[in-house]
């Protein structure tokens, strides 16, 4: 059994070399985090401290209107859903506030797909409050409710202490987290990413304009969020689409708002031209193999089942490299296509894709004397 629990570490590596053009231009930017990923492959086209945290600001209101459009395909409300507007919202985040509002009137009622406008249009404060004290019962419930649904996102180094962003010092997002919430918020509600291209919205007579400038500049920006915050700077999250091409970016650390549309514009530009697509393997071929205890054949060849690509600079020094991970080793009966670990793909140092792997065939049991050599085999492992 401790060998067992000490073999999770064991990996079987696999090289993949390519004939790469030598002297990539190398990429700067002024910004102090940036994570960006094309949206088809996963792949990681560049990444700068993407796992500092730092205060959210508005870049927050991402994981708000997440946590709307999961409840409203749950049908735990609907976009008539109304909820009214307390004092808390009123004085917090609406007009008496002086940060981003859409106005709402104290005592008022308003509806779900207005509030959502508010939220991904004009990153309306008052809009969050409401939507949080509506659904949760408090702004601290549902702040709770924002922080458990990150985790289930996968986005381990997020926490989130009111629905806004404003100002809270255990408010903490990173930009890897924030990209990968633009990434699913995209491909899981395609019927409200729109909310997210409207250039403007009118609400009880008062016209809104998108506050993510991009967003008209006819560049191919259309979504998502900015933000600010002290100590912090001005940030950004935004996805595009080019040629046939997304990508998404989240952007931080940068000195001011001009700075920030300067570098964001870019970097999305830079991420259009600078990348050539491969393939590494094609579905179903095999990555690799993985060792079989107890079986009626030592090793099982390991494939993906989709055809695995990549995105690498055009001009490339690097290295491709990949391994495969995986508990060693896997137990008898095995049967095809079972999830056998995980292969990771890097161009030199910088990883780029995990892809999923799973077993090529089945593998019965096998005699006695091959499960007691490899019994043998695996405790002569451990020891040594």
């Amino acid at each position: 059994m401790r060998a067992r629990l000490f073999s999770v570490f064991i990996f079987v590596a696999l090289y993949i070399c390519a004939p790469l053009i030598a002297q990539a231009q190398a990429f700067e930017t002024k910004a102090r985090q940036v994570y960006l990923i094309d949206a088809e492959t996963g792949t990681v086209l560049f990444a700068k401290d993407e796992n500092a945290p730092v205060p959210p600001g508005s870049l927050a209101k991402l994981m708000t209107a997440e946590i709307v459009f999961d409840a409203l395909g749950k049908n735990e409300l609907t976009l008539g859903t109304e909820f009214p507007v307390s004092e808390h919202a009123w004085r917090t985040g609406g007009a008496p506030s002086g940060t981003s509002t859409m106005f709402a009137a104290l005592k008022s009622r308003i509806r779900v797909a207005d509030l959502l406008q508010g939220v991904t249009v004009q990153f309306a404060n008052d809009a969050c409050i409401i939507l949080a004290e509506g659904m949760a019962g408090s702004e601290g419930a549902f702040a709770r409710r924002m922080t458990e649904r990150a985790r289930e996102l996968g986005m381990s180094a997020s926490a989130f202490y009111n629905a806004t962003g404003l100002p809270d010092p255990q408010n903490a997002v990173t930009m890897r987290d924030m990209a990968l919430l633009a990434r699913h918020i995209h491909t899981r509600y395609p019927e409200f990413f729109h909310y997210y291209s409207q250039a403007e919205f009118e609400w009880n007579k008062i016209l809104q304009r998108n506050r993510n400038p991009l967003v008209a500049a006819n560049i191919g920006v259309d979504g998502f969020v900015t933000g600010f915050a002290e100590g912090f700077g001005y940030s950004m999250v935004a996805t595009m689409q080019r040629n046939g091409r997304r990508v998404f970016l989240a952007i931080g650390g940068l000195a001011s708002d001009k700075e920030r549309i300067e570098e964001t514009r870019r970097v999305l530009d830079w991420s259009m031209t600078a990348f050539e697509r491969k393939t590494l393997f094609l579905a179903g071929e095999a990555v690799g193999e993985a060792a079989v205890y107890g079986g009626a054949q030592s090793h099982v060849t390991l494939v993906t089942r989709d055809a695995v690509d990549v995105l690498v600079p055009v001009n490339n020094p690097e290295r491709l490299s990949a391994k495969v991970i995986y508990r060693w080793p896997l137990t008898v009966p095995l049967e095809t296509g079972r999830h056998a670990g995980t292969l990771k793909i890097w161009n030199g140092t910088r990883l780029l894709r995990e892809v999923p792997v799973e077993t090529a065939a089945a593998v019965r049991e096998g005699s006695l004397s091959s499960r007691a050599a490899d019994a043998l085999q695996e405790l002569l492992f451990f020891w040594l």
